[in-house]
């Protein structure tokens, strides 16, 4: 089944590049040219992946993430035309799940956009079993819902599959860089801060108190792991 994506950005070029580079791959792909559109788009349409600009008009990319994420997890790409740090970061930190800076090679983002599409469908294939119940968290992989003390948090793709891989394997240790290759792909040409993101922002939404974690910890030094509680 093709994959159908919603391509968002101001520039008309940049939107008609993606958008056959992508179709060239098989992919459906839907077009937004400004940030109320794109967030209507999203509420109204089932995608697969959104790749978002954060200089928009109406409204900037960073709210309509935020504004997504209210209502889908669907994966986001996030780009920009700053190479600070800080803005890769902030689009991490409002629930986008990759990013690349503009001016970019459209065959890395082709690569990233697979890679992330490719892991969700393994997910999908691979998956035994469909609930996973540990103390006070509640996973229902088919549907990708995650529950603390009965009461629905609402997870990014990566945020799931983060807390998947340290649930089914907990005690066990994982570097910044396992953690890297593992979810976001061996393939990824992103940095280890990306990692440090998202389980900051994964403590934030299931720790009762996220300054003392009472699932996922953090072995100084080496890594991050689960413990059941």
């Amino acid at each position: 089944m093709a994959k159908n994506v919603l391509v968002v950005d101001d520039e008309k070029l940049i939107v008609k590049g993606i958008k056959f580079s992508l179709e060239q791959d098989d992919m459906e792909v839907d077009t937004a040219y400004d940030g109320e559109e794109a967030v209507t788009k999203a509420k109204n349409n089932a995608y697969d992946l959104v790749v978002l600009d954060i200089m928009l008009p109406k409204i900037d990319g960073l709210t309509v993430c935020q504004q997504i994420r209210e209502f889908s997890c669907v994966p986001i790409i996030m780009l920009t035309a700053k190479g600070e740090d800080m803005d890769k970061i902030m689009g991490l930190e409002y629930g986008a799940d990759d990013y690349m800076t503009k001016p970019f090679n459209i065959l890395e983002l082709k690569a990233r956009i697979k890679a992330i599409l490719r892991r969700i469908k393994t997910h999908d294939t691979l998956s035994d079993e469909r609930h996973i119940k540990s103390g006070d968290l509640r996973m229902d992989i088919e549907s990708r819902r995650v529950f603390v003390n009965e009461k629905e948090v609402n997870l990014t793709a990566k945020e799931f599959d983060l807390l998947e891989l340290f649930v089914n394997h907990s005690d066990k240790v994982y570097s910044r860089e396992n953690l890297l290759n593992i979810v976001w792909g061996y393939d990824y040409p992103g940095d280890i801060r990306t990692v440090d993101v998202h389980v900051r922002r994964l403590r934030e939404k299931i720790e009762p108190n996220p300054s003392d974690p009472k699932f996922i910890h953090t072995k100084w030094g080496v890594g991050y792991y689960y413990k059941n509680s």
